[in-house]
């Protein structure tokens, strides 16, 4: 068979499983799944598929078909332009995701970390690092934290920092949120759990059959991960310093109440590129605010924190 053929094959098969744009898919599985890149497939077509390459495309299609997603088969997903390596334990990094990292740059760039030394970043449930590591590529000063209550995402995330030649800059440490940690960050990023419990079994089977329920569930309304981060970021922020939350439909107007009972101030929301309302931001302002604590953690060679470090 050609590669058009199989391509042609693989559409059918995913349209009878209910996937949109079955054909998109079926390119991006066959170039993704057996290594060949997009513009292989497109500049020949009508070249033949060996045995071997016709079994592989057979055992992609399959799990496609089950419904598991692209990134989960070839365990790579893209994410502000860099690929990440992602396994089971971590939840697949959405592009929306990425408003994230946008809006904490900007805060950055607008002088959230004017101060002397590098800026330092913590990022709250690293997964896979795709956050941290994408501000760290953008920052080339400065150093930062990823933790996470997963030994298992931990170890992915190193990895995905020495593939991205941050390894040096970015340090991941095991820890239940804030937990353990001393204060002084110019810069918090989180993606906390926030799906309701009882909404997870209502998900796409993408989501519900291959995220980790520990990246998903935020209890019975989805606001528990919220309720154990917010009232610490008073301390955990140095003055002036800004925390970037990502939250879940409808969620805004509450977590911001948090943020403000907080001793939070200017709270704002960013949409997503679909317009949704994905994150709030908060700054601790810069004056009259005692910190609880007084270390701060000075970059990678002194991590003020509890648990297992990598």
């Amino acid at each position: 068979m050609t590669r058009a053929e199989v391509i042609a094959a693989i559409a059918r098969r995913l349209a009878r499983a209910g996937i949109d744009d079955p054909r998109r898919e079926a390119r991006l599985l066959l170039a993704r799944g057996l290594g060949f890149g997009v513009e292989a497939l497109i500049a020949e077509p009508h070249a033949s598929l060996s045995r071997s390459e016709l079994r592989k495309a057979a055992i992609v299609t399959r799990r496609r078909a089950a419904r598991e997603p692209l990134s989960r088969i070839v365990a790579r997903r893209e994410f502000w332009s860099r690929e990440f390596l992602i396994e089971p334990s971590v939840l697949d990094p959405r592009p929306a995701s990425e408003t994230l990292v946008e809006v904490g740059l900007t805060r950055v760039s607008a002088g959230v970390s004017a101060r002397a030394g590098p800026c330092r970043v913590l990022d709250l449930g690293t997964g896979s690092g795709c956050l941290l590591l994408a501000v760290l590529s953008e920052l080339p000063d400065a150093v930062g934290l990823g933790t996470d209550i997963s030994f298992d995402a931990l170890t992915l995330a190193k990895r995905n920092a020495v593939r991205l030649d941050l390894g040096r800059r970015a340090l991941f440490a095991q820890a239940d949120w804030l937990a353990g940690l001393a204060g002084g960050w110019d810069l918090i990023l989180a993606n906390p759990p926030y799906v309701e419990s009882g909404a997870i079994a209502h998900l796409g089977p993408e989501v519900r059959c291959y995220d980790p329920l520990l990246a998903l569930d935020g209890g019975a309304d989805g606001l528990d991960c919220y309720r154990a981060i917010v009232p610490e970021l008073s301390w955990a922020l140095r003055p002036g310093g800004a925390a970037v939350l990502e939250v879940g439909a409808g969620q805004a107007a509450e977590v911001a109440a948090m943020l403000r009972a907080a001793g939070l101030s200017e709270v704002e929301t960013s949409v997503d590129m679909q317009g949704h309302r994905r994150c709030l931001t908060a700054w601790r302002p810069k004056k009259n605010q005692a910190s609880r604590k007084k270390n701060s953690w000075k970059g990678p060679q002194t991590p003020l924190v509890c648990g297992r470090c990598l």
